[in-house]
Order: structure tokens, then C-alpha cells, then sequence
């Protein structure tokens, strides 16, 4: 008779809420809310929109979430877009990681 192997620990990373490098419309914060989450991007799209048809808070929050939302890292090899530059500049992280 053997006895019963315990479950091994999850190796699984934690996700963590970035904006997406390659999911992008804008700035990457639907995508990486879909990616966090697990709800299609176009579903957060189409929240991001009625929010903002139904009194401009949805623009609201998509511009706080773009600035509060550390970027992917590049790819190797790939330069950061300007705008990524800008936003990172602006929430004060210089490296462009977070």
C-alpha cells in the first residue's frame, strides 16, 4: 500500500495589473484589465465607453488608470513608445518598471 503524495505547491506567477504592450488601443489598460482579470479587453472597451457616454467618468478613470498602471516591459530589443516614456515620467517611475 503507498501512501497518498501531497498536491505540490502552485508555481504559477501572481498576475500583476500592467498595461498591456501588445493589447493595446490607446494605452494598454483594457488590455491589461483583461489580462488581470479574465474578462475579454472588449468588454472592458465597451464599459469604458458607456461610462464615458453616461457622464465622462469613464475617461476619467482610464486616464488615472493609464497614468497608476505601470507598462509591460518591452520586449528585448524593442524601445519604449513615447507616450509610455511620458505617462512613466509622470507617475514619477524612471525606470519604466514598477
Amino acid at each position: 500500500m503507498t501512501t497518498p503524495t501531497p498536491f505540490p505547491p502552485p508555481t504559477t506567477t501572481p498576475v500583476r495589473l500592467r498595461r498591456s504592450s501588445t493589447d493595446r488601443m490607446l494605452g494598454g489598460v483594457c488590455g491589461g484589465l483583461a489580462t488581470y482579470t479574465g474578462v475579454d479587453a472588449v468588454l472592458w472597451r465597451a464599459g469604458v465607453v458607456a461610462l464615458s457616454l453616461a457622464g465622462g467618468a469613464g475617461l476619467v478613470l482610464y486616464a488615472v488608470l493609464w497614468v497608476l498602471t505601470p507598462a509591460d516591459p518591452p520586449a528585448p530589443g524593442e524601445q519604449p513608445r513615447p507616450v509610455d516614456r511620458f505617462v512613466d515620467r509622470l507617475a514619477g517611475r524612471t525606470d519604466g518598471a514598477a
